[in-house]
């Protein structure tokens, strides 16, 4: 008998045994009652000992009964919305992201979705190719770039701009997004200040708070500090996004021996430790939040000390933590599309092709920082647009081979015969594209065909997308009077920040 379990069981790739996975979990209740956690945020700490913590100055340890008693408050899932835009056509157009918990096993391969990350402090200048400082409008051209590409579902800035207050840099990146790209955004904040500049910015397009708090089309991206601490600024904005019906991304994790012990084990210790008081601390400010924990847990480089974003070890440790989440009942963020290199080459390619498929393969929900060069420094446009093609080639990886009475075509291969052939067959027309996966930059041409075509490497034919997307490519617009509103809302905050104007 065919049915949906049997018929298709997807690729999957597994770091943890049944066994090792309650024993990290286990090994993490332990952590968090014997060494705790710094939460340097008063009210944070206040809601955990209420709640049955101990508090010793800004330490707290929390009891296992506890974190169990939060993590059943935390849904399994949530819904991020395109964001409202003036044209009907538009608004008729796919309309949210799940963002869920998933069983490895047999989950939707389109509920692992891809997206970009933020914080960058240079830029590969498209039009130049040289390494520069972020600016205004990098962020927007990122969005564009995601919004044109079909296979990122969701925006995050991948720039920290540079050329304004440096304390509204966030506000600014936000902004940019907002206007380039209907997809879901993940902004992140450096003050409570900011969140609330970004808040006002998304009622200036959702219309009012109630339809925000329906329709969410952004969550905060917060962090803990490894190891094992909760800023004061990242849970005050994290706590007030809560309240306000804005779905949160928190990010715990570590370096593997630096940050965290040198261990694999250890470093998914402190990451989940971070992930879990912080869910915690949410739950019981909103019971029921929408919460997406996650990490970059990653091994330092034994030579320089540094974060290495391109190490086997990320895409090992991000699929033990992916594989941590869906026990717990949580959805995940990873990490993939990211290299150590300093421009768009092999080696890029290499690292980002292994962190798409084993992402992909895990079941991580969310997985983010596509575009990432020299350990997070630099973003690349071109980067981003390798990596849409690697996510198509690991999404066809990821459908599987469904076996039913339909697929195994019994009777097609009873009528074409021994020595025929199945090209001409009506079959063959009608599946050939569900089944047969075709690149949209990569080049499969003959070599005759390829140099009447002008002999163009896949470099050139990155840089050709870029181009044209930059130049071409239109988002949905804003609703009527939104452009303006975020204008004035800018401008207020540059006056409350620096005094002046823009």
């Amino acid at each position: 008998m065919n049915n949906g379990r049997t018929a298709c069981h997807r690729p999957h790739f597994r770091v943890l045994s049944d066994f090792q996975i309650e024993r990290l979990y286990q090994a993490t209740l332990r952590c968090l009652e014997r060494t705790g956690v710094n939460v340097f945020n008063a009210e944070a700490r206040a809601l955990l000992v209420e709640a049955g913590a101990e508090a010793e100055g800004v330490r707290v340890r929390l009891p296992r009964g506890l974190i169990e008693e939060t993590l059943a408050m935390a849904p399994p899932s949530f819904r991020l919305w395109h964001r409202p835009c003036a044209s009907r056509e538009d608004q008729d157009a796919p309309a949210f992201l799940e963002v869920c918990a998933t069983e490895l096993e047999w989950s939707d391969p389109d509920c692992v979705h891809f997206g970009p990350g933020l914080t960058c402090s240079y830029f590969l200048d498209p039009k130049t190719g040289e390494r520069r400082r972020t600016r205004r409008g990098d962020p927007r051209s990122a969005a564009l770039i995601c919004d044109a590409l079909p296979n990122f579902d969701y925006v995050m800035g991948l720039g920290l701009i540079d050329d304004v207050a440096p304390e509204l840099a966030a506000v600014y990146e936000f902004a940019e997004m907002v206007a380039a790209t209907r997809k879901p955004m993940i902004p992140w904040a450096y003050s409570l200040e900011n969140l609330v500049d970004i808040y006002e910015i998304a009622l200036a397009v959702a219309g009012d708070a109630e339809s925000l708090r329906r329709r969410p089309f952004f969550a905060l991206f917060s962090t803990s500090q490894a190891p094992l601490q909760h800023t004061d600024e990242d849970m005050e904005t994290t706590l007030w996004a809560v309240e306000h019906g804005i779905p949160v991304v928190y990010l715990g994790g570590g370096s593997a021996g630096s940050t965290a012990p040198v261990t694999g084990a250890g470093t998914l210790v402190i990451a989940l430790a971070s992930a879990l008081s912080g869910v915690a601390a949410i739950q019981l400010k909103s019971p029921g939040a929408a919460v997406c924990i996650g990490g970059v847990p990653q091994a330092m480089d034994l030579r320089t000390a540094r974060p290495s974003y391109g190490s086997p070890e990320l895409s090992l440790y991000s699929a033990a933590f992916s594989e941590l989440a869906q026990y717990l009942r949580l959805p995940f963020m990873g990490t993939a599309g990211a290299s150590e290199s300093k421009e768009l080459d092999v080696q890029a390619a290499v690292e980002a092709s292994v962190q798409v498929i084993l992402s992909g393969l895990s079941g991580a929900t969310l997985v983010h920082d596509a575009g990432f060069l020299d350990c997070a420094d630099i973003g690349s446009l071109e980067l981003l647009v390798l990596t849409d093609e690697i996510i198509a080639m690991a999404r066809r990886v990821m459908l599987g081979v469904p076996v039913t009475d339909e697929t195994l075509m019994l009777d097609l291969i009873d009528e074409v015969g021994p020595g025929g052939h199945f090209i001409a067959t009506v079959e063959t027309a009608k599946r050939c594209r569900d089944e047969i996966w075709v690149p949209s930059l990569m080049s499969r041409d003959p070599w005759e065909a390829w140099i009447a075509d002008g002999g163009k490497t896949i470099m050139d034919r990155i840089k050709d997308r870029v181009r044209t997307i930059l130049t071409t490519h239109r988002p949905a617009p804003l609703p009527e009077g939104a452009a303006e509103k975020i204008a004035a809302i800018l401008q207020a905050a540059e006056m409350r920040e620096t005094g002046g104007g823009t």
